[in-house]
């Protein structure tokens, strides 16, 4: 990479303190994984600082719909340099557009839907005005997608889900994480690679053949793929590591890393 590359992470997650310590064990247990942080933004920071991370992504999710406003205020109120919150809303809410509108006035970029965790179907006619009114916003969406490891069936978010209302997502604003579909990367190839959709790399690597990640963001557009670690479930140095492992060009890898994250987010070099 360039001398002056910046590498952002465009998938984490954190906690306020308290709550990290109770929340995190209890989601290590549920989904019989190990944590490699321990879901703070201070933990967060230091694996920046050792992995060479500028920035990093931190996703919100309103997993009720009376969380919408309280998730929204935690992400408004960060201040932390190198942490860009994203904030959530679950469409069950009766608030949900004017916290969209709470968002875009203070400044935040975008926000997160976990389908898996909301239990509302990316395809349900529920969610369209919800994708509009973002889109009005110009705010960025991202989502959970595929399967959860957490989480048992059915999948609420599946490429196909994706597919069947793919125009009514904004347009280069939609990212989908883990590679565009947890576990589902046969159907990502059959019904989203190459459409518009933007996809993360988090939590991805260690679970699908290297050379179909390779395959997908070849096929897909390097310029529309965002490295990200899932942290504090993946660890931000090794995900790094693996988008250097897949021998793409260094134009690609530059972009993959960092770049696509910057012009998205209109991210500097951090002094």
């Amino acid at each position: 990479m360039g001398r002056n590359a910046v590498i952002v992470d465009f998938h984490t997650h954190c906690f306020p303190d308290q709550l990290a310590e109770r929340v995190i064990p209890q989601l290590a247990e549920c989904a019989n994984s190990q944590a490699f942080l321990n879901g703070t933004i201070s933990d967060l920071l230091k694996s920046m600082s050792e992995s060479g991370v500028d920035y990093s992504v931190m996703l919100q999710i309103a997993t009720k719909p009376s969380q919408n406003h309280t998730v929204n205020t935690w992400a408004i109120e960060r201040d932390e340099p190198g942490i860009i919150a994203f904030g959530s809303v679950h469409v069950l809410g009766e608030n949900w557009e004017e916290e969209l509108e709470r968002l875009a006035a203070e400044g935040i970029k975008g926000i997160k839907l976990h389908p898996e965790y909301q239990g509302v179907y990316v395809d349900d006619d529920v969610m369209l005005p919800l994708y509009e009114k973002i889109s009005e916003l110009g705010l960025y969406l991202a989502f959970h997608a595929g399967a959860d490891i957490g989480i048992p069936p059915p999948v609420h978010s599946s490429p196909e889900h994706f597919h069947n209302v793919i125009d009514a997502l904004p347009r280069d604003h939609t990212i989908l994480a883990h590679m565009g579909g947890w576990k589902r990367w046969d159907e990502v190839e059959k019904f989203l690679v190459g459409s518009h959709l933007l996809f993360d790399s988090s939590f991805s690597y260690n679970f699908m053949p290297h050379e179909q990640m390779r395959r997908i963001i070849v096929d897909h557009g390097a310029d529309k793929i965002l490295m990200g670690s899932d942290s504090p479930w993946d660890s931000q140095e090794e995900a790094i590591k693996a988008i250097r492992s897949l021998e793409l060009s260094e134009e690609e890898e530059e972009a993959v890393l960092g770049g696509n994250a910057c012009r998205i987010l209109n991210l500097k070099e951090r002094k």
